[in-house]
């Protein structure tokens, strides 16, 4: 059923999401053979294309330039691609999507050019459009994902992080991407600026549910489901919201469990008995509950936007991303 209800959304701009695939196909022709292969590598394995879906969407609240929105749309995805292929290096990932990683596939210092690459071709697609506002907005973006990037691998398996650390950190590593695909997706199309904030603001709120969610389905999914191993995120010192709950709540006995294996700096196994701690203080409830929270406040932003088929299709995609357990 929920499969369907995506499907449903996806429908209403196949078109449009096929010109940004083949678009995307595109963008990474080269005559160096490996580069092509390794920067095409996860294009293949396939994926949701949620940050191309809210460009999309967002820009049918304007009424120019759809070319601009396919632009923007296509950028956006080559660049939350980029990210995942550095992001392997950095967390030594060999499965991503059910597929071996680039770094895997070939080696880290293949895989980091294949990323730098596939930046290069995002900024050259999103260059055509002339509109300055758009530019400073992006760079504003990767900039702050950098600085969240810096503050995971600076927060590595550290055990005490505040509730108030991981959303700064989760807001500029996953939020802004999702909060800019809805900004200049309205942005580029000429949009109302009272709308393009709405849609800033959703798109920002959705990404902390996003990510909220995709945290808990690391402890509670498995390997076939998700692509990688169940509690992947732990095992590469990620300490997520789940695990910042449960070293608050559980009894020191237990809390020791978890303590020790983040002090190991991962060199002790992580078992499933550890894992279980986080279910047990109820750590996963509790995230969860935060997802459906921000969840709330992007449908009151959606509301505040024109009573339109589009208004129906990304509230449907929020309802979506925070309800999905895959």
């Amino acid at each position: 059923m929920r499969n369907l209800r995506l499907a449903n959304i996806y429908r209403h701009i196949k078109k449009d999401l096929e010109r940004v695939e083949d678009l995307l196909s595109q963008s990474m022709a080269t005559n160096q053979l490996e580069l092509k292969q390794s920067s095409t590598h996860l294009l293949r394995a396939g994926g949701k294309r949620m940050r191309p879906v809210f460009v999309l969407l967002s820009g049918r609240f304007g009424t120019s330039n759809k070319q601009h929105v396919i632009d923007v749309a296509v950028a956006l995805e080559l660049i939350h691609m980029a990210t995942l292929v550095h992001d392997d290096v950095i967390d030594n990932a060999s499965l991503r999507r059910g597929q071996p990683t680039v770094k895997a596939q070939w080696d880290n210092r293949v895989a980091m050019y294949a990323g730098d690459y596939i930046i290069s071709r995002a900024l050259h697609i999103i260059s055509d459009i002339q509109i300055l506002k758009v530019h400073q907005e992006l760079s504003k973006a990767i900039f702050l994902m950098c600085e969240g990037e810096i503050d995971q691998i600076r927060d590595l398996y550290k055990p005490q992080q505040s509730v108030k650390q991981y959303l700064s950190r989760i807001k500029r590593k996953t939020a802004l991407l999702m909060s800019i695909s809805c900004q200049l997706g309205a942005l580029v199309s000429d949009a109302p600026p009272k709308v393009i904030q709405h849609l800033k603001l959703y798109g920002y709120y959705v990404g902390m549910a996003f990510q909220l969610t995709d945290d808990v389905l690391d402890f509670t999914g498995d390997e076939e489901t998700l692509g990688k191993p169940a509690g992947s995120d732990l095992r590469q010192g990620n300490v997520t919201l789940p695990v910042i709950y449960a070293m608050q709540h559980l009894p020191e006995v237990e809390r020791q469990l978890l303590d020790s294996f983040l002090s190991s700096q991962g060199k002790h196994p992580l078992t499933s008995e550890t894992l279980l701690l986080v279910q047990k203080a109820g750590g996963n409830e509790f995230t969860l509950e935060l997802s459906k929270r921000y969840l709330n406040k992007a449908l009151d932003e959606l509301k505040k936007l024109p009573s339109v088929q589009e208004q129906e299709l990304l509230k449907m995609l929020a309802e979506f991303i925070v309800g999905r357990n895959y």
